[in-house]
């Protein structure tokens, strides 16, 4: 393939990992505010990179993003059932009965019915691993405000076996290795 007389290599499926930074949306357009997209350099600004899932705008962590649109629906797919594990704080302490209640499923007010999530409490009896099979809107928010314990911080660890890379800053991003993409695949 040549473009003006310059011949041009076919780029395949691009895949990144980004620590994104509260304050940022999960977006690839949204008037007035700053997108994950705005964070990358200008090479990636137009070959079709979405966010694979979302993280909501004052979130942070771990965010792939692709132009391979058939392995983020793999990713996201509940039937597949690709765990996703946060970090998160809260207001108040958590205990044995909120790792119960996420075991068992919840069921909102709002109706909204959560899958069975995983909830281990850390040292500090304000912070916890939750590992989700779904990603539901504001669903880690939600089900620990229905149990009185509203977030006050979130963030996301690990996608499969895809885990945030300690060596990236807040709003730094890096290409996934190989490894990593064949472990995405196989997840």
């Amino acid at each position: 393939v040549t473009v003006d007389g310059v011949e041009v290599e076919p780029q395949g499926p691009v895949y990144l990992m980004l620590n994104k930074p509260a304050g940022v949306v999960s977006s690839t357009d949204e008037p007035g505010e700053r997108t994950v997209l705005d964070l990358l350099g200008e090479a990636y600004q137009n070959i079709g990179l979405f966010p694979a899932g979302r993280l909501d705008k004052d979130t942070e962590g771990l965010l792939l993003l692709t132009n391979d649109g058939p392995l983020a629906h793999r990713l996201l797919a509940p039937r597949h059932h690709v765990d996703k594990i946060y970090f998160v704080r809260v207001d108040g302490e958590l205990d044995g009965a909120d790792a119960a209640a996420f075991a068992a499923g919840m069921m909102l007010e709002d109706g909204l019915a959560c899958l069975p999530a995983g909830l281990e409490v850390l040292e500090q009896p304000d912070t916890a691993l939750v590992t989700l099979h779904e990603g539901k809107y504001h669903q880690i928010k939600r089900m620990l405000a229905a149990r009185g314990k509203p977030v006050v911080y979130l963030k996301r660890l690990t996608m499969g076996p895809l885990m945030l890379d300690p060596a990236l800053e807040r709003g730094e991003w890096r290409p996934l290795s190989a490894e990593e993409v064949a472990a995405l695949r196989q997840a």
